[in-house]
This record gives structure tokens, sequence and C-alpha cells, in this order.
């Protein structure tokens, strides 16, 4: 039999409906981030260079995107005959078929799978974090404890405690409580959703809590092992990690790319992000181009000024137009004259000439002022916009639009135009 001391499980199910629709026909996993990758390159990277090289990607929800990325794992060096990357859908089975409803639900329902590599301990990893960890180290410190279940924590602000499982530990940094999203933390040390478990520890724990409704890690499988008594330890993480979940903190992310000096570096050779690259031919800037604090992707062409924003590849930007801080994502058109201000745009989007996106004040999303917020303009993948229309602030538009859609030729801050089929 074949035996890996780790191998990893990687959830990338996810749907992100926070990101609204920009996740209407993709996976959050595969949303392109950083002009040039997509968030599960980052997850995925983090593993070849730990040394991990047996990867499980569970995938679910509009898989087609990011199973064409993956592929058989070449840019990773995922491409083995034995271990590599393996794409795991849910199924049918002889006597039914289910969807996985749970983190931990989707896990056990690949029990087969980490049975056929026998390891010691199985990494449970998420597909929608920015992030780059040494998981040996982690590993490391998780044989060091003699522990049987290891968690990666970070200390996150108080007001923002209640979105994480939060941890209480002893001073050899033992889990002495666990509090899944409390209402009134009692303190800061969240979970990441990253574990290491001994593989036989967890084994018996999906077994034990396979009946549970939306079986998941932080309100079953870790409560289980603790009272079991099984050591569970906390490793305490202090790098850059975010959970770009949100427009905004989506939004955010991108724009620390392009600070002088970034938080967080693509540029690090020791540490490298990989991901598929399209053979495409350098980005064009002509003569009469702007562009200052920038990241352009390869094969775009720039005829306009960019400022202070992040621009995916094979985009074009075209004479006069102006785009300031915003993301602007493969294969975009920006018409002539047009002007984009804080916009996050979609793949494969026509904005006509002399547009006007991002102006006036800012009014509350009408649609779901939770996710449409922070002033943001949010273009769907595939959107058509006619020449001439402006566009204000917190407002969305999906979907091949015409003029008379737009009263005046406006869509006012707060307001959305989103196409049927565009819905998340």
């Amino acid at each position: 039999m074949i035996k890996k001391e780790m191998i990893a499980m990687l959830l990338a199910g996810g749907q992100g409906s926070r990101l609204g629709v920009l996740t209407a026909k993709v996976a959050k996993p595969a949303v392109a981030f950083g002009g040039k990758y997509r968030i599960i390159d980052f997850p995925l990277s983090n593993c070849i260079n730990s040394g991990v090289d047996t990867v499980g990607v569970l995938t679910q929800y509009q898989p087609l995107r990011l199973n064409t990325h993956i592929g058989i794992g070449i840019p990773w060096d995922l491409d083995r005959n034995i271990g590599g990357v393996t794409v795991l859908p849910p199924y049918e089975k002889s006597s039914n078929s289910e969807w996985y409803t749970g983190t931990a639900n989707a896990i056990y329902q690949n029990l087969d799978y980490m049975e056929s590599y026998n390891p010691e301990y199985v990494l449970i990893l998420s597909g929608d974090h920015i992030y780059k960890m040494d998981y040996e180290v982690m590993l490391d410190f998780h044989k060091a404890n003699n522990a049987d279940v290891t968690i990666a924590t970070m200390p996150v602000p108080y007001e923002e405690a209640s979105r994480f499982g939060i941890v209480l530990t002893d001073d050899d940094n033992r889990i002495t409580e666990f509090e899944e999203k409390p209402e009134h933390p009692r303190g800061n040390l969240a979970s990441m959703g990253i574990y290491i478990f001994n593989w036989k520890i967890l084994r018996e724990a999906l077994i034990k809590m396979s009946d549970q409704n939306n079986c998941d890690f932080g309100k079953h499988i870790i409560p289980y092992c603790h009272s079991n008594k099984d050591r569970i330890f906390a490793y305490e993480y202090n790098g850059y990690w975010k959970d770009v979940g949100t427009l905004s903190s989506y939004w955010e992310a991108n724009m620390e790319l392009i600070n002088l000096i970034p938080v967080f570096n693509l540029y690090e050779e020791f540490w490298r992000i990989y991901t598929k690259n399209d053979a495409l031919p350098p980005q064009y800037i002509s003569e009469h181009a702007r562009v200052e604090r920038s990241i352009i992707g390869e094969g775009s062409d720039i005829y306009g000024e960019v400022y202070n924003s992040v621009i995916g590849v094979g985009v074009t930007i075209e004479e006069g137009a102006v785009v300031r801080d915003s993301i602007i994502m493969k294969g975009t058109v920006i018409g002539k004259g047009a002007k984009i201000t804080k916009s996050i745009i979609a793949e494969n989007v026509e904005i006509g000439a002399d547009c006007e996106l991002g102006i006036g004040d800012e009014t509350p999303s009408k649609l779901d002022s939770k996710i449409y917020n922070s002033g943001l303009v949010t273009i769907g993948e595939g959107t058509v916009i006619p020449p001439n229309i402006k566009i204000g602030k917190n407002t969305t538009v999906s979907g091949i639009t015409k003029s008379d859609e737009y009263q005046n030729g406006m869509l006012h801050s707060g307001e959305y135009i989103i196409k049927a089929g565009d819905m998340q």
C-alpha cells in the first residue's frame, strides 16, 4: 500500500455568496486575484512549497472553471503518478447521490480517497484565503506536542471575533475551550479553518459524526474530539492572512498588492505562487498611455490611463479611458473615454465609450447592503454596458444591458440591474 506522511484535503466547493455577482457563474476559489492568479492558487502553492505533494480538491458549486484551471496540476508540479492533485466532486453512489452538506461531510464522503494513501496526518484547508504558510512548520509543531489535532489560529480584533471559531488555550498552547462564532467572545484567538489531524482520530470522528446535519469541523468534529479528551493544540500564525469573502475585503486585498512595499509580496523567489498561465503575448502600453502604481496582466493593451489598479490578462483600455482604484479582470474591454472609479469588473465585460462608473454620493444598496457597500461598483461576468451610461456607487450590473434600461442614461447609487440567470 502507498504510504504518505501527510496528505491535504482542500475544500473548494463554496459558493461565496458574499461576493455577489462575482460568483454567479464561478466558484469563489476560482475568482481572479492579483491580475493573473485565482484564489485557489494560494493554498495549492503553499502545499507544494511545503512539500505536500498529495492534494484532494473537493469541488461542488459551479466547478467547471475550477476543474479546468487545476487540470492535472502541472503548474503546481502536482502532476504525479503517485499522489499529485485529484479533483473530488460529489458523485453518484449506488444507493443515493449526495451533495456535500458541510465541510466535514465533504471530507467524510472521501474517506476511500484518504484511505488509499493511508497517511499518518491529514491537513484540512480552505480554498478561499490569501496567505503564505509553511505547513511543514505546523506539522513539526503538531509532532512536538504529540497532538491529535492542531488548529492554525491567529489573533483577530475583538470586535471581529464573533465571525470566527474562537479558541481558549492554556500556557502550553493546548486548547481548553472552543466556541464557534460566539456572540460574546471570551478571547480573540481565531481558528483559520486550517487543521492537522492524526488520520486515525479524523477517521473515527468523521464516522461517529456522519449522521449530523450539515456536518462541519467547527460545529461538530472539533467539539467531538474535545469531548473525547483528544490532545488539541493551537498553532499561532502571525503572517498575512486574508479571508476575501466580501467585496470590500476582496477589493482591499487586491489594492494592497500595489503598495510600494506590499504587505503581501507576490515577487518572492523562495515562496512562489504558481498558476495556470495561458500562452499570451506581452502587454502593450501605447505612447499616449499613462500607468501609475498598477499591476498590468499579460496580453493587455493600454491606450488610456490607469492609476492604482489591478488589470488582469488580455484587457483592453481604449484611448481617453481613465481607470482609478479598480480591479479589471481577464478579457474585459473599457471603451474610449470611459471613466472607471473604485469598481470591480469581472471577466469578459464590455464597458461602452464615455461611460462613467462610480460617480455621485453613496446611497445604501437596494439589492443587499451587506454585500454591495463601501462605495464599490460591481459588474458581473460577461456584462455589456452601452455607451454614455453613468453609474453611481454601491451599484451592481450583471447581464447584457440596453440603453433604455437606464433611466435617462443613469443608474443611481444603490440601484442595480441583474438579468435572469445572472442572479446568485
